[in-house]
Parts: C-alpha cells; sequence; structure tokens
C-alpha cells in the first residue's frame, strides 16, 4: 500500500480523498528536518504547507519519495533542484488561494487606508479616541499593481470598483490587453511615482529580491501606501522602516516578511503606521480546502502512474512522450529564459523551429518547457510545465511550433524568435554530445557560448581593439571574464559579443559599456 506524510495540518478534505483512494495517510506536524530524515523513507508522497522545509537532506532521504506536493502556491521551502536531481515531483496548488490573497490584499489596503487596527485596539484597551485616526478615501486614487498575474487582476477589479484609477507594470502582459481589464499598462518607474498605494504580485526571484529598495522608495510620491501580500524580501524592510518613520512612505500593510515568524524585536513592530498580519493571505477555510484537493488528487494521479496537472520542476507527462527528447530540456529552458532577459517590451508571439534530428520526435514538451522560461520572471503565479501554454494565451502570446527534419548547421537546432511590440529576438540552441548545451545562434550571429550563470551580451561594431577595451574596462571594475566568444557576419559590420563572466554586472556598469566607443548595447542575462 502508498504510503503519504501529510505535515502542517493539511485540510481533512484532502486527506479524505488520498484514504479512499487506498493511500495510508500519516498526520504530523512540527517535526525537525532530523526527524523527518528518520521517517521519510517508508512514504511514497509527502505533503506540505508553509512551515515544513523540505531540504536536500529530507529528500534525498526519501528512497521511495516520488512526489511532493505544496499545499498553496509558493514552493520557496522545497529545495527544487534537489528534488529534480531525484527525480521527485514537486507540485503545487497555482489558483487553489487566488481569491484568498486577492481579498487579504483588499483587507490590508483599507485597513492602512482607514487605521482600524490601530483603533481597534486603542479602544479594546478602554480609550474612546476619534481624533488620532483620520483616515483617507480610495475614491479617484491610483493604485499601482507590480504584477497582473491572476491576483492582481482580481485585486484592480476590486479598486476599480472602488472608483480608482488603476495602472500596472508586467513584462509579459501586452498594453492591448491590460486596456481589457480596465488597466493602463506602464513601466515600473513609471507606476513607482505616479501611485498613491502600491500592491505587488510577484514571486520572490533573483530579480525581484530587494526590488522596493531605498532608491525606489525614493522615487515613489510623498506619503505613498504599500501592500505586500506576496513574498517576504520584495520590500527592503530597513528601507522601508526608514521610508515610515521620514513620513516618505506614509503607511505600509504586511502580511510577508524577509524572515518568518517576523522576529519579536524587529523594528517595524515599533511604528504606529503599518499594519501586519502573521502570512495570513491564503487563511480562509475556503482556500485551505481547495488548496488540500488539489493537491491530493494529483497526488493520488502520479502514484497511479499518471500525470501531475500542475508540476513545478519536471514535466509530468507521460514517461514515452519526454523520454526521446530529453537530452533537450536543459537546452530549451535556456534559451526561454536567455531570450526573455535580451528582449524588450512586452512579448506578442513565441515561434519555435525545430530542425535535424530533434524534429523526427514529438517536440510539444519542449515548446512547452521554453514557455515556461520565457515566462518565469515576474509572474504571481508559478509558470510550470503544464499551465505554462495557458499563461501564455491568458497574456495574449501567440505560440508558433515548426519543424524541420533538414539539419541547419547542426546535427539538432532549437531556434526560438519573440516578437514583441517593440522588436524581433532570435536565439538557437542545441547540445553537442560529450559537451552539453550551448547558445549557437543570436540574431542570426553564430556563437558558441555556454548558458550558464551571468552572461554579459553586447552588441558591438567588429574592429581591432574591441575585445582588449571590454576586457580592460571589466577588469578594472573587478568583473573577471571566465569565457568568451564573437559572432560576426561580414568583416568590419555589425557582431555580437559573449562573455561568461563571474560576477553580476550592475545597470551603472552596463551604462558604462555602452559608452565605449563601437559598443552599441550592453545586457546581462542570468541563466
Amino acid at each position: 500500500m502508498m504510503k503519504v506524510l501529510a505535515m502542517d495540518k493539511v485540510a481533512e478534505e484532502g486527506l479524505k480523498l488520498l484514504k479512499e483512494a487506498g493511500i495510508e495517510v500519516d498526520s504530523r506536524s512540527g517535526l525537525s528536518e532530523d526527524e523527518l530524515v528518520k521517517i521519510i523513507p517508508e512514504y511514497d508522497a509527502l505533503i506540505v504547507r508553509s512551515e515544513t522545509k523540505v531540504t536536500p537532506k529530507i529528500i534525498e532521504a526519501g528512497q521511495n519519495l516520488k512526489i511532493v506536493g505544496r499545499a498553496g502556491v509558493g514552493v520557496d521551502n522545497i529545495d527544487l533542484p534537489t528534488a529534480t536531481k531525484n527525480g521527485v515531483i514537486v507540485v503545487n496548488s497555482p489558483e487553489g488561494n487566488t481569491v484568498a490573497a486577492a481579498e487579504h490584499t483588499w483587507a490590508m489596503l483599507l485597513s492602512m487606508a482607514r487605521q482600524i487596527p490601530q483603533a481597534h485596539g486603542k479602544l479594546k484597551a478602554g480609550i474612546w479616541d476619534r481624533k488620532s485616526f483620520k483616515g483617507v478615501e480610495v475614491l479617484n486614487k491610483t493604485l499601482g499593481i507590480i504584477g497582473l498575474g491572476k491576483i492582481g487582476r482580481r485585486v484592480a477589479s476590486y479598486a476599480l470598483g472602488m472608483g480608482m484609477k488603476v495602472i500596472a507594470h508586467d513584462p509579459f502582459v501586452t498594453a492591448e490587453y491590460a486596456k481589457g481589464l480596465g488597466v493602463e499598462l506602464k513601466s515600473f518607474e513609471e507606476v513607482i511615482k505616479e501611485s498613491d498605494f502600491i500592491t505587488f504580485h510577484v514571486p520572490k526571484t533573483k530579480e525581484t529580491l530587494g526590488m522596493i529598495n531605498a532608491e525606489v522608495i525614493a522615487k515613489m510620491k510623498k506619503g505613498v501606501r504599500l501592500v505586500n501580500v506576496a513574498r517576504g524580501g520584495i520590500i527592503d524592510e530597513k528601507a522601508l522602516y526608514e521610508a515610515l518613520k521620514s513620513g516618505q512612505v506614509a503607511a505600509a500593510a504586511l502580511d510577508v516578511f524577509e524572515k518568518e515568524p517576523l522576529p519579536a524585536d524587529s523594528p517595524l513592530l515599533t511604528l504606529d503606521n503599518i499594519v501586519v498580519t502573521p502570512h495570513l493571505g491564503a487563511s480562509t477555510v475556503e482556500a485551505q480546502v481547495n488548496v488540500a484537493i488539489d493537491v491530493a488528487e494529483q497526488i493520488i494521479e502520479v502514484l497511479k502512474g499518471g500525470a501531475a496537472r500542475s508540476a513545478v520542476n519536471i514535466p509530468s507527462m507521460k514517461p514515452e512522450l519526454l523520454a526521446p527528447v530529453r537530452s533537450y530540456m536543459g537546452i530549451s529552458e535556456k534559451l526561454g529564459s536567455f531570450a526573455a532577459q535580451i528582449v524588450l517590451g512586452a512579448i506578442t508571439r513565441v515561434e519555435v523551429e525545430y530542425s535535424g534530428e530533434v524534429a523526427e520526435h514529438n517536440v510539444s514538451p519542449l515548446t512547452t518547457i521554453i514557455l515556461k522560461g520565457i515566462l518565469t520572471p515576474m509572474l504571481d503565479v508559478k509558470v510550470n510545465f503544464v499551465n505554462a501554454p495557458l499563461v501564455a494565451k491568458e497574456r495574449g502570446i501567440e505560440v508558433v511550433e515548426s519543424k524541420s527534419k533538414e539539419a541547419k548547421g547542426f546535427a539538432s537546432l532549437i531556434l526560438l524568435k519573440i516578437k514583441t511590440e517593440k522588436e524581433v529576438r532570435e536565439v538557437g540552441g542545441t547540445v553537442f554530445a560529450g559537451v552539453g548545451d550551448r547558445i549557437v545562434i543570436i540574431d542570426g550571429f553564430r556563437v558558441d557560448a555556454v548558458p550558464e550563470g551571468y552572461m554579459l551580451i553586447l552588441s558591438n561594431l567588429d574592429k581591432p581593439g574591441m575585445i582588449g577595451k571590454v576586457g580592460t574596462f571589466l577588469g578594472q571594475h573587478n568583473i573577471n571574464i571566465a569565457a568568451m566568444d564573437v559572432g560576426r557576419i561580414k568583416i568590419g559590420e555589425k557582431a555580437v559579443m559573449v562573455l561568461n563572466v563571474d560576477n553580476p554586472v550592475s545597470e551603472e556598469l552596463l551604462q558604462g559599456l555602452t559608452k565605449i566607443e563601437g559598443i552599441f548595447g550592453a545586457t546581462l542575462v542570468k541563466i
């Protein structure tokens, strides 16, 4: 009999489904890592909420572990690389708590605007004080939304219903799509500068970690009000504390924090102009039941040998479909991620052409993986190998797939072309036997670049001394070059330079590179 370990008090409705499917269920909570390591070998599946950290040590000890289910959206508490390495599928419930998170965002916003928690606390203390709590109305105010995914869109609808003007930033949404929601799409800078209220609905990634820092806050309207029910760490708490003290930020409402539980000595707790809740965004009866049932259904399906609908690490597709193209999975996701980071504007069309040996197989799993690579940054829902096509469709992105068995310079080639409202970019990749993944085409230029770590992409004039100038500039700023390749079509004309570097290159340094004579553009990519 299959066995499932359910941690963190998962809703009984989900556990009931497992039992009815003939699966033995053990419910536990509060176990340490060492305690979990001791018992996990006997289980085929593990269900957690946000409290339990599924570490590499736990996953590697799970000799029979086939699937980890996160009863919720975020999978920050699960080590995805280790799970993938060990062939363990990780699933979540990307839509089960959408309504709960959106409603909590709105509750926090109104509570902050009218200082309800502060007035409540004073009245509970026996003090009738009507003078200290003068709030602000939301009617005719501008709400800025960072991340216009499912939760962001629902929050937008609430705001519009309350008579607010709604503007938003989301690099994967077109202006036409946003307009259909009654929302005006703007740049990140514009949203930051023009909003009276700002709410965040993005995942915590390397790109979004600390995105709201002191420099960004200084650009906001004086007296702006901020809401974060997404992920802790998006807002720099030290910078927020200083801004709340100075009045640059009039008030803030936080449900998530850099460190959870929030330490009792956090400076934020000393302020009167902040509303805080202990990560309650998904804490409704309905949401907890929904996510538990969703994850339970997926676990049942996987343990029966079927496919999960919300796998976040491994494409949960039939093995016979994946086996022929498995070696191309890595380069496919890297191509998507690379292309998304070099392109400007909202994406409207994605074209993928497969040629050579890879085209002899069913390549639909690879197209899905490419979409995941493209869409993963800056979304308020986790893009996975199942929902990527739907997410693309929701954002008005047309996806075109074509195949040609004729080899085009390589035994197998995957050529990705992305069109936006501003430009068209092209990147191609392949897998060399015994060597690994390589990016071999960038906008028509032939290159041989290793898609890993930090990659610096330069558009330059092909003339003597360019490599030396770039190397000298980076060396002067302690940026070490690990590898370099150049591509050109004609001598003395436009070329491309690809450098693998050991350190991130700041925006200031990227601007400095473009000031070198013969350098037209500089972009940093992180794979």
